[in-house]
């Protein structure tokens, strides 16, 4: 049984005594002098230094979120960072370190608790205890949060602070040879926790890489806070990656960071690194832009088609501006300029995509643009559509049964099919008669939705359940991965960092 798996399953060995002992630990600990410290001294500076830790792990977070913000601010882009990751270790490590370190070119300006006998002890001794404790004592107390909320986590915090314990007597013995502003008691510090550090560089490099690469498909949120939300959210992880692996560091080698030279270094790095990032295209051929084109067919009956249209969607922060802004043949395709603005006719419902349920949740800012109607009917003769099958009965309880059949009509490439049902729907016979819990399509009223996968060769029969005299309202809608030739011109319009999805969707309503 690993070491992990007993903390977190609290095995008999680590009873929750010893762990509250062993995590209580800094607020039990006088430091090595006790003889020396009064207890309420040694409390105070305790607390002190947990602040003071706590403050800055704090500020490494928000620090590289500020330079996001600005970074957003002066640019008209949003990064995807997948594209150019070394821009975001490049842009927010160092601004993260700045923050980690702004409380310790603080740490001058307040008193730390001392007792009257401490005349033989240096105050540069007590401040590395009262730092080194402070830390181990936030790592060690996080640690029992989650050991006590719950969560099952906290394996890396205590980690930390058990690496923190043979680092720091090393550095006792090295200190004594060597002195305190000498670099082989600071080696002397950092030695024992290479292991932990290289596990944590692993683990929040794995983690952060992973995030960069979700950003992408995260969705489209709303503006304008929408904008920002991805580069805020890769700035704080890796803010709080950073301080994970600088963390255990920064009590005794802050001595030498925190000097005015380096910190106008690293500012000046992360300054340049959001210049560069400023004027980098956000994506690439192997980090694309994933763009939905959902070629729209509103259907009345199985053969007469009364709208169609082409309909846009994003999955990230970068809005259909940006992107018809920088591929000028596709807004050619479209009749629209570079410079074009999107009034509220073109903007596309959120329930024109419920037969991408539950991936149209991702979209917003969506886009409709007019196409021709004749060229589908050139390929297919019939189109989906929804019958009464048998009369609809009506039992002494009041519930209205409407038995209905689903024909497909003609289409040859079906990938699946949804139905949206609203209304006072009580019963239906898919699901072992189940109904799931209802969902709000586009912001209108709950709803169920039906997901049927590809085509048979027989039509899909089934009936719905009413407990009341109010109509059902069924909405109809088949994803075929048919394109018409307009179609794929438009889409072949897109240049290469532009990830198409593209396909015919055709759209019916019926009320029972």
């Amino acid at each position: 049984m690993s070491f992990r798996s007993c903390i977190q399953d609290g095995h008999p060995w680590y009873s929750t005594v010893c762990q509250q002992s062993f995590f209580f630990m800094p607020l039990l600990i006088c430091y090595p002098s006790v003889e020396m410290h009064s207890w309420l001294a040694s409390f105070l500076n305790l607390m002190k230094g947990m602040l003071f830790h706590a403050i800055g792990v704090v500020l490494g977070i928000i620090v590289p979120v500020v330079f996001s913000v600005i970074r957003l601010l002066f640019s008209n882009q949003a990064m995807s960072w997948f594209a150019h990751p070394y821009l975001a270790f490049l842009m927010f490590v160092p601004s993260s370190l700045i923050g980690l370190l702004i409380p310790r070119t603080l740490w001058g300006f307040f008193k730390i608790s001392q007792d009257t006998k401490l005349s033989k002890i240096s105050k540069e001794d007590i401040y590395d205890e009262t730092r080194f404790w402070g830390a181990f004592g936030f790592y060690a107390m996080t640690t029992l949060a989650y050991l006590l909320i719950g969560f099952g986590g906290g394996f890396l915090e205590c980690l930390i602070s058990a690496s923190m314990i043979p680092a720091w007597l090393c550095f006792g013995l090295t200190n004594k040879h060597f002195g305190h502003q000498s670099l082989k008691s600071l080696v002397g510090y950092v030695i024992p926790l290479l292991p932990c550090l290289v596990y944590t560089v692993y683990f929040g490099g794995i983690f952060i890489q992973f995030l960069i690469e979700k950003m992408g498909m995260m969705g489209s949120l709303p503006q304008p806070y929408g904008y920002f939300i991805p580069d805020v959210l890769v700035a704080a992880v890796v803010g709080l990656v950073t301080g994970w692996c600088t963390g255990p560091l920064i009590p005794i080698a802050s001595r030498w960071l925190a000097r005015t030279s380096i910190l106008h270094c690293l500012l000046q790095i992360s300054v340049l690194a959001l210049a560069l990032s400023s004027q980098f295209f956000p994506y690439s051929v192997d980090a694309p832009k994933r763009v939905v084109l959902q070629h729209t067919f509103v259907t009345s009956d199985a053969s007469t088609i009364v709208d169609s249209r082409y309909e846009f969607s994003v999955v990230d922060a970068n809005s259909l501006s940006f992107v018809f802004k920088n591929a000028p043949e596709a807004a050619k395709v479209l009749h629209i300029g570079s410079d074009f603005e999107f009034t509220s006719d073109y903007h596309s419902a959120k329930s024109s995509w419920v037969v991408l349920f539950p991936v149209s949740f991702l979209f917003s800012g969506s886009l409709k643009f007019p196409a021709e109607t004749d060229a589908i009917l050139r390929q297919y003769e019939h189109m989906p559509h929804l019958s009464i099958r048998e009369p609809i009965s009506v039992s002494e309880n009041g519930l209205r049964k409407v038995h209905l059949e689903l024909s497909l009509g003609s289409l040859g490439e079906i990938w699946s099919t949804a139905l949206n049902i609203t209304g006072p729907l009580s019963n239906w016979s898919f699901a072992n008669n189940r109904l799931p819990a209802p969902e709000a399509v586009g912001g209108g009223p709950p709803s169920y939705v039906l997901r049927l996968t590809g085509s048979g060769d027989e039509n899909w029969r089934f009936w719905l359940e009413a407990n009341s005299s109010a109509a059902l309202r069924v909405d109809l809608a088949v994803l075929d991965q048919f394109l018409v030739d307009e179609a794929r011109i438009l889409k072949s319009s897109f240049p290469s960092w532009a990830d198409m999805t593209a396909y015919s969707c055709f759209m019916s309503s019926y009320q029972f």
